[in-house]
């Protein structure tokens, strides 16, 4: 489909903050639930859903941190509240003495399958009910625009 050169540019300003508005509105509902029923920060429940997806449950701390679009020094405090709270580990690399990897340890494995699971169990309730079968199109739209702006 080929965007209407004719459209207004006020509409087109606004249909992007209407993409914004409901992504925040969405966002703050789905972080919260999760805040409240296992007490953790989007950070790191976003590291821990990283983790819990990834091979052998661990990733080399700077890449986790990258992909968490977190700097050095605020991944830090995360991974040390994270360590603290007995979710991960810090392991050195066997092969690479300057690469240390963060790991779930065995109980932030299981809190991140629990929280992984109330997520899909969230979304579903506030993203796939209201949007029926235009939450798939919307999926695709932003991989499309992740692709091509990214």
């Amino acid at each position: 489909m080929t965007p209407d050169p004719q459209t207004d540019d006020d509409e087109i300003v606004t249909w992007w903050g209407l993409v914004i508005e409901g992504y925040l509105a969405t966002q703050n509902a789905l972080m919260g639930e999760i805040a409240d029923r296992f007490g953790l920060a989007p950070a790191s429940f976003d590291i821990l859903l990283r983790l819990v997806r990834s091979p052998d449950h661990r990733m080399p701390m700077t890449r986790l941190a990258t992909e968490a679009a977190l700097s050095s020094g605020g991944f830090t405090k995360v991974a040390d509240r994270l360590v603290a709270a007995d979710l991960i580990c810090r392991v050195p690399s066997p092969e690479d003495r300057r690469v240390t990897f963060a790991a779930l340890t065995e109980h932030g494995l299981e809190v991140a399958i629990k929280a992984r699971s109330a997520c899909a169990e969230i979304l579903r309730r506030i993203v796939l009910t209201p949007l029926g079968p235009d939450a798939e199109g919307l999926a695709e739209a932003m991989r499309r625009l992740r692709s091509v702006n990214g």
